[in-house]
């Protein structure tokens, strides 16, 4: 695995290598391989909201999840089904935003706040419960980075790749944020999740087999790259698994002032 960073006339590049091991997707319809795979070649949308069951946490916990944290958690579980202690990266761009909104509407109505939904309301709140489901021991990372969380929480986890760590669970996850912030979608907002788990490229997947490994690689974008608002656009979380699924070559994003380009290789 690569990583580095230099400069070139006051721009900035960098990049990192990966392979995935395995990986899963959950969305209201799309709960299966061949589902997904259908979704990625755009012959299925997903339906009406909907929960997943999340059949492998203990009940008390799994009652204390929202519904976009459900969606994290059944592809976390789906992924990595059993203990394992390896570092887990839980990546939202929205997070528990719904749960701050409404805590934010009780105090202003004077009404007493949950302490339950308080604690809940933070964003490492679906790392919390999952590894205390789990008796995890493991490093746990909560990520938010705009329309570019996907990216920053991927650079985060070759990090760790690079530190040692043998593999890392990248679960991301998103909801449409409440109705108090439609005003600044610059997407068309859905919810999703999706987990991989990753490992150093060139190593095996989970069938035991070499795996292709991808790069991802990032300069800061020219004034002529920025990217047109869009409110019929995908999520970035979307577009990436997309391109993941679909078994694309490449995949250039614009956000946050900077080009993200995504690369399969065998």
């Amino acid at each position: 695995m690569g990583n580095r960073q230099h400069s070139n006339r006051n721009m900035r590049f960098g990049d990192v290598s990966f392979s995935v091991a395995s990986h899963t997707a959950w969305a209201p319809g799309l709960d299966t391989a061949a589902a997904w795979l259908e979704w990625a070649h755009d012959r299925k949308q997903t339906s009406e909201p909907a929960e997943p069951k999340v059949k492998d946490m203990p009940p008390m916990l799994r009652r204390r999840a929202s519904p976009a944290g459900k969606m994290a958690l059944e592809t976390a579980y789906q992924c990595l089904p059993a203990q394992s202690d390896i570092p887990v990266i839980f990546a939202s761009r929205h997070g528990e935003c719904s749960r701050s909104v409404d805590l934010l509407m009780e105090l202003a109505n004077n009404a007493p706040l949950s302490p339950a939904a308080f604690s809940l309301s933070v964003h490492n709140a679906n790392a919390g419960l999952f590894s205390i489901a789990r008796g995890d021991r493991g490093n746990s990372i909560a990520i938010a980075a705009g329309p570019s969380t996907v990216e920053h929480a991927l650079i985060e986890a070759c990090g760790l790749l690079a530190d040692g760590a043998p593999q890392v669970l990248l679960v991301m996850s998103d909801s449409p944020p409440p109705a108090a912030f439609s005003s600044y979608n610059d997407c068309a907002e859905q919810g999703y999740a999706w987990a991989w788990l990753l490992q150093a490229a060139h190593g095996k997947d989970a069938a035991g087999d070499a795996s292709e490994h991808f790069s991802l690689s990032w300069s800061a974008a020219d004034q002529d790259d920025n990217a047109a608002l869009d409110l019929a656009a995908a999520p970035a979380g979307l577009d990436i698994l997309r391109f993941f699924l679909r078994r694309d070559a490449g995949l250039a994003r614009v956000a946050n002032g900077r080009c993200w380009r995504w690369s399969r290789h065998a």
